[in-house]
C-alpha cells in the first residue's frame, strides 16, 4: 500500500491526497518531492487513478517500465533528479499534459520518446545541456502552450518550431543565441518570450506580427536599437531591456498603452526617455545605472508607479518629482550623490522600502521619520560620508521591520530601538560600537542582530530575553563578556553564559544582603564600617581616647 511507502520516506504530511483521508487506489494527487528517493516506488505506479505526481528533487536514476500503468496521469514532475535515459514506456502516457524533466543529465537521443506524448501542453527541459531541440518533438507535438528551454546551449531553433501554433510561452534564457530566432515571429499566439542572457545584436522588424505578445524579456544582450514595429505589439505590458547598449528608445513605443513594467537599467541613456512619462499605467520602472543626473518634470505623471529603481546614478539630490508618486511602495536611491531629502517626502504615505545606501549624507536624514508606513530602511554607507549617530526620533518608524546601518562610524545606538515593536533585522556591521543599550533587550521581535567588526567588549546581561533572535554575529569584536571563545560557539553558548553570569550576580547580591543584615542585627555597626580592616590590638570604638576608664583601674598617661 502507498501508506507504507509514505512511511518509508518519513514524510507522510508532505504527501497530500485530494479525494479522502484514506490512501487508496483512487488517489489523484501525490507530492513525493524532496524525499531522497532513488527509485519511483512501485506502490505509486499501481495507482491507476493518479492524475498528478510530483517527484522533483530526488535522486531517481531511471523511470521503470510500469510507468505505462499510469494511464490517467496528466502532470508529471521529474525535475532535479539523475535521469539519463527515458524508457520507451513513458510514451504510452497518452493523457499527459505537463512534463518537467529539467535539471537532469538526459541524453538527447533519449528525448525522442517525448514526441509520442501528443497531449502535452507544457514541456520543461531547462538546463538539460541541449545543443539542439529534437526535430521530431517540434513535428509531433501540436498542442504545446509552454516550452521551457532555459540554461542550455542552443544557438538556433529548428524550422519545424513553426508547427507550434498554439505556443503561448517560450523560455530561452541563458542560451547562445546571437541572432534573434526568426521562427518565433510566425508563432502568432505567443504571449511570453524570454531571451535574457544571450548575445543578441538586433530584434527583427517582424516582431510586430506578434500582436498578442504581453511580456518580452531581452535583458543582458547587446542590443543598440529597437525596431519601431514593436509598437504593433499593442498588448505588451512587460518589457525588459536592461543591460544592453541602448542610448534611446523609439518615441513611437509610447503607443504601448498597457505598459506596466519596463526595465532600462544598465543602458547608457543619460536621460529618462520622454515616452516613459506617457505610460500612466506604469507600475515598475528600473532605471539603475543609466547615467542620470536629473529627472524630467513630467515624471510626476507616473502616479500608478509602485516600484522605482534610480540606484547607481549621478543624482545630486532626491528629485522632488518623486514626492508626487503617491502610490510608490519601493524606492531605491542607493549609490548616488544625494546629501539631503525633500521635506515633502512624507507625502509618500505608502512607501514600505527605501534604499539610501552609499550617498553623501553628513547626518542621518530625519525626513525619513515622516514615512509612517516604512518597513525597510537601507542606509549603510559602503562609500561616501559616514554617519556618526542615529537620532532617538527613529522611534517614530513604528512599522519598521528591517534597519540596515552598516559601514558607518556609529559609536552607540539609540535607546529608542527598544521601543520599536516590529523590528526584526538590525544590521550594524562595520561600525565603531563600544556597547549596546540595555533597551535593545525590549525589541522582542528581533530575529537577526548583526554586530560583526565593531569595538564591543560585552553584551547586555539580559540579551537572552530576545526569544525570537536566531542570528547573532559577533566576529571581529574584542569580546570579554562573554569571552571570544564562547561567542564563537554560537547563540546557545552565549545565552548559557549570560544566564550563568546573571545567576551568580543574583546569588552574590543575596549573600551580601544576608551578611549586611546579620551584622546590623548583632549591633556591630553600619555595614560600611565593617568594610574597614581592623588590626589586632586596636581599641574598640567604645575605648576611644577621652572615654572614662573602668573603675579600679588607672587610666594610661602619655609618656613625657
Amino acid at each position: 500500500m502507498l501508506k507504507d511507502i509514505i512511511k518509508s520516506v518519513e514524510h507522510l504530511s508532505k504527501i497530500p491526497q485530494r479525494d479522502d483521508p484514506q490512501v487508496t487506489d483512487r488517489t489523484f494527487f501525490i507530492d513525493a518531492s524532496h524525499q531522497g528517493l532513488t527509485a519511483i516506488p512501485s506502490e505509486i505506479l499501481a495507482l491507476k487513478e493518479l492524475e498528478e505526481l510530483h517527484l522533483e528533487n530526488n535522486q531517481i536514476e531511471e523511470i521503470p517500465q510500469d510507468i505505462q500503468h499510469l494511464k490517467n496521469i496528466k502532470i508529471l514532475y521529474l525535475d532535479k533528479n539523475n535521469l539519463r535515459i527515458l524508457c520507451p514506456e513513458l510514451g504510452a502516457l497518452s493523457s499527459l499534459e505537463g512534463l518537467d524533466l529539467s535539471y537532469n543529465p538526459i541524453l538527447p537521443s533519449s528525448l525522442l520518446v517525448v514526441s509520442c506524448l501528443r497531449a502535452l501542453r507544457e514541456l520543461r527541459l531547462h538546463q538539460t545541456d541541449l545543443e539542439e531541440i529534437p526535430i521530431v518533438i517540434c513535428k509531433s507535438l501540436h498542442h504545446l502552450e509552454l516550452f521551457g528551454l532555459t540554461g542550455n546551449r542552443l544557438k538556433f531553433l529548428p524550422e519545424e518550431i513553426v508547427n507550434q501554433t498554439k505556443l503561448r510561452e517560450i523560455y530561452l534564457k541563458r542560451n547562445q543565441f546571437d541572432v534573434f530566432p526568426q521562427e518565433l515571429c510566425v508563432l502568432y499566439n505567443l504571449e511570453i518570450i524570454d531571451l535574457d542572457e544571450n548575445t543578441l545584436n538586433a530584434i527583427p522588424e517582424e516582431i510586430g506580427t506578434l500582436t498578442r505578445l504581453k511580456k518580452f524579456y531581452v535583458a543582458y544582450n547587446n542590443l543598440s536599437f529597437l525596431p519601431e514595429s514593436l509598437r504593433q505589439c499593442s498588448k505588451m505590458s512587460v518589457l525588459d531591456l536592461s543591460h544592453n547598449v541602448l542610448r534611446s528608445i523609439p518615441h513611437c513605443l509610447a503607443e504601448l498603452g498597457r505598459m506596466a513594467e519596463i526595465g532600462l537599467s544598465g543602458n547608457p541613456l543619460e536621460k529618462v526617455p520622454r515616452l516613459v512619462c506617457r505610460w500612466p499605467s506604469l507600475r515598475l520602472l528600473y532605471l539603475s545605472d543609466t547615467g542620470l543626473h536629473r529627472l524630467r518634470r513630467c515624471f510626476r505623471r507616473l502616479v500608478s508607479l509602485r516600484f522605482l529603481d534610480l540606484s547607481r546614478n549621478h543624482l545630486g539630490h532626491c528629485p522632488s518629482q518623486i514626492c508626487a508618486l503617491k502610490n510608490l511602495e519601493i524606492l531605491a536611491l542607493d549609490d548616488n550623490k544625494i546629501g539631503q531629502l525633500p521635506s515633502e517626502l512624507g507625502s509618500l504615505s505608502k512607501l514600505k522600502i527605501l534604499g539610501l545606501t552609499g550617498n553623501e549624507f553628513f547626518s542621518f536624514p530625519e525626513e525619513v521619520f515622516s514615512l509612517a508606513s516604512l518597513e525597510k530602511l537601507y542606509i549603510g554607507q559602503d562609500q561616501g560620508c559616514k554617519l556618526t549617530y542615529v537620532p532617538e526620533n527613529i522611534r517614530k518608524l513604528q512599522s519598521l521591520k528591517e534597519l540596515y546601518i552598516e559601514n558607518n562610524h556609529l559609536e552607540y545606538l539609540p535607546v529608542a530601538l527598544g521601543s520599536m515593536p516590529n523590528l526584526e533585522v538590525l544590521d550594524c556591521r562595520h561600525n565603531l560600537l563600544k556597547q549596546l543599550p540595555d533597551a535593545i533587550c525590549h525589541a522582542q521581535a528581533l530575529k537577526e542582530l548583526l554586530l560583526e567588526d565593531n569595538l564591543l567588549t560585552c553584551l547586555p546581561e539580559n540579551l537572552d530575553s530576545l526569544v525570537n533572535l536566531k542570528v547573532l554575529t559577533l566576529m571581529d569584536n574584542p569580546m570579554s563578556e562573554p569571552p571570544e571563545e564562547v561567542c564563537a560557539e554560537g547563540n546557545e553558548a552565549i545565552w548559557k553564559y549570560l544566564k550563568e553570569k546573571r545567576t551568580m550576580k543574583i546569588m552574590a547580591t543575596k549573600i551580601q544582603a544576608w551578611w549586611r543584615g546579620t551584622m546590623v542585627r548583632k549591633g556591630l555597626g553600619e555595614f560600611e564600617d565593617l568594610q574597614k580592616v581592623r588590626k589586632k590590638g586596636k581599641s574598640s570604638p567604645k575605648d576611644k581616647k577621652g572615654n572614662k576608664a573602668p573603675k579600679g583601674k588607672p587610666g594610661k598617661r602619655n609618656k613625657k
